[in-house]
């Protein structure tokens, strides 16, 4: 049995590990450079060696394929990494835009340790994963091991943190239907100075527009644990849908896409078959 308090303390205080589903994409090859600048929202280019960049791998019509991580390896060789149980469908969708470009891309057996907390730079080397308000690290690798004196905490914790940060998941926030500008990320996904790629079409549509949308992701402050799934309601009418719960010392977390016209912090209510709890609307990333 783990703390769950304990395990959440460690990653607001000091610093955690928790070994995490990663699943790595390798390109490889002469034109791997210009065949992913041209996929990725990303400017890969200005990337220097060693460096990393996160980014969208976009359908044509500009909704979300990937949320991925692109590390520059050298001038042939980079790495993508995505939530784990979706390298699989990264590397086909690659593979369909692959047309006479000399670069091969093939899936690689990698492991993930993630170090999370005020202290993990200082405590660990790695791969770039900062979270709003609370620094990261991401060992990836064939074995990586925490780093010493990190002690190991659950998933749980780990995903009351993410949550709280505001940070979309694969199959959870992200989704085949999801728009870019919906998720609050673009700034630190989206390049709007580098050459064409695929889907920029409707990223640059919206970012021109304002960055207008029809709902956001929220964070919901709910008295209860929820199941996913569950609707938000406020004055009587839905206004969003839970897509990942966690629960962290005296209460639990969500997150929701909301509708544009709700501006929070607003009180809600959780509903679902069987259940009801009180749900706030807050403005991500939330407080401890």
């Amino acid at each position: 049995m783990t703390d769950l308090a304990a395990d959440y303390r460690l990653l607001r205080s000091t610093a955690g590990a928790v070994r995490l589903a990663r699943d790595v994409v390798r390109v490889s090859g002469p034109d791997a450079l210009d065949f992913l600048q041209g996929q990725c929202s990303q400017d890969l280019a200005s990337l220097a060696a060693g460096r990393s960049a996160w980014s969208w791998v976009l359908q044509p019509q500009g909704k979300v394929d990937a949320l991925v991580r692109v590390t520059r390896v050298g001038d042939e060789v980079m790495w993508l990494d995505t939530d784990g149980g979706y390298g699989e469908k990264l590397r086909a969708r690659l593979a369909r835009f692959k047309l006479r470009v000399k670069a091969e891309i093939e899936g690689v057996d990698w492991q993930c340790v993630a170090v999370r907390g005020p202290e993990a730079k200082r405590v660990s080397d790695g791969l770039d994963a900062d979270w709003p308000g609370l620094p990261g690290v991401d060992l990836l690798g064939p074995s990586p091991s925490p780093p010493r004196g990190v002690p190991l905490v659950s998933l749980d914790a780990y995903q009351a943190v993410r949550i709280e940060a505001g940070v979309p998941a694969m199959g959870a926030e992200l989704t085949d239907r999801t728009i870019p500008a919906e998720t609050g990320i673009v700034d630190r996904t989206v390049s709007f100075t580098k050459g064409c790629y695929t889907g920029q079409e409707l990223v640059a549509r919206i970012e021109s527009r304002g960055g207008h949308v029809p709902r956001h992701l929220r964070g919901i402050v709910l008295g209860d644990a929820a199941p996913v799934g569950a609707a938000i309601e406020a004055d009587g009418k839905k206004i969003g849908s839970l897509t990942s719960v966690g629960l962290r010392p005296g209460g639990a977390v969500g997150l929701a896409y909301i509708g544009r016209d709700v501006t929070p912090p607003v009180m809600a209510t959780a509903c679902w078959d069987g259940g009801t709890t009180s749900a706030r609307v807050e403005v991500l990333p939330l407080g401890p």
